[in-house]
């Protein structure tokens, strides 16, 4: 990634990576997919079995793995990645700049699957004690909403704290050495940082919001493949069923992988959501909501119509769908 990209703001960043290279068509040979170190995907990955299911149709699959949703966004922006999945946040600022992404599936909501956290021996006692204190977070990740929304709730504006932005990594460290007040982040890292560090949970995600993973596609790729894509829907679905009544074959599997104790993975194992469905109006209307209390408070520079940017399956695919979602 470029310096001059590092510097700049969330949407700025987008926007940059339009201008350096417009999203090249993908082809059909090749699905590249993108994933984070945690979540379902991994767990397609190591499965093998959408790498079988789609040579048969004599594709092959790519994986490529990134660090935070916004990352990722970035790549499916400029044509690296067909495919990939994020929080609720990301693919508002990527959309606001400008990518070429359809929302294709969701996963089921995941509230306590993400915290503000204070340190164990913090006075802060509720949410409306962080007026004039510094939180922490990653910007245009999926807590970005969370912590929106919990200021809302406990009568605050965004304004009336004060907003540092770091990567996960980074954000620990400075929560460790009491540089900040609170830290808004998700699993695995919250559940590491409340094992071991004795965290406390301020405010979670229930009650005020959903705290879906989404996974999106370029629109060129969606509506050129849209049997792959219907391949790899069934495949995330299947991995997320197992999954579900497996955690702590899961947790032996991602643990590895994450470099967290077994204890502290299979509680953010838990506190995940598994499947893999197809929008529905409701699911539509929450992410509108997500798109309009950020352009009010000037986090992005335009208006959005989440309905827009909504890939529609074949018929078959989609009542399917419903029928394993009753």
């Amino acid at each position: 990634m470029r310096p001059v990209i590092l510097r700049r703001g969330l949407v700025a960043l987008f926007a940059a990576a339009v201008t350096f290279g417009a999203i090249t068509q993908a082809q059909a040979e090749t699905l590249r997919i993108g994933y984070q170190k945690y979540g379902t995907l991994v767990l397609l990955k190591a499965k093998g079995t959408l790498e079988k299911r789609l040579a048969a149709q004599g594709v092959d699959v790519q994986w490529t793995e990134f660090p935070g949703g916004p990352q990722l966004l970035e790549g499916l922006n400029v044509g690296s990645i067909d495919f990939g999945v994020t929080g609720e946040t990301p693919p508002v600022f990527a959309q606001a700049a400008g990518a070429d992404l359809l929302y294709v599936a969701y996963e089921p909501p995941a509230p306590h699957s993400e915290a503000i956290l204070v340190p164990k021996d913090s006075p802060i006692k509720s949410v409306a004690e962080l007026k004039g204190k510094k939180v922490v977070l990653n910007k245009g990740s999926n807590v970005h909403y969370l912590l929106v929304r919990a200021l809302e709730d406990a009568g605050l504006k965004y304004t009336d704290i004060q907003t540092v932005f770091l990567p996960p990594a980074d954000a620990r460290a400075a929560f460790e050495r009491g540089s900040v007040d609170a830290w808004v982040i998700w699993d695995p890292y919250q559940a590491a940082a409340e094992q071991q560090l004795q965290a406390r949970t301020l405010r979670d995600g229930k009650g005020i919001v959903d705290n879906h993973q989404f996974y999106l596609a370029t629109k060129p790729y969606a509506q050129k493949n849209p049997e792959v894509i219907k391949t790899l829907v069934e495949e995330v679905r299947a991995v997320g069923e197992w999954s579900k009544a497996n955690p702590q074959d899961v947790t032996k599997q991602v643990s590895p992988l994450l470099g967290l104790p077994a204890d502290i993975t299979l509680t953010s194992v838990k506190r995940q959501g598994y499947g893999a469905l197809f929008l529905t109006p409701a699911v539509v209307a929450a992410q509108q909501k997500i798109a309009d209390s950020f352009y009010q408070l000037k986090l992005i520079p335009k208006p959005l119509s989440i309905k827009d940017v909504i890939w529609t399956p074949p018929a078959t695919v989609a009542q399917s769908s419903v029928t394993k979602a009753q």
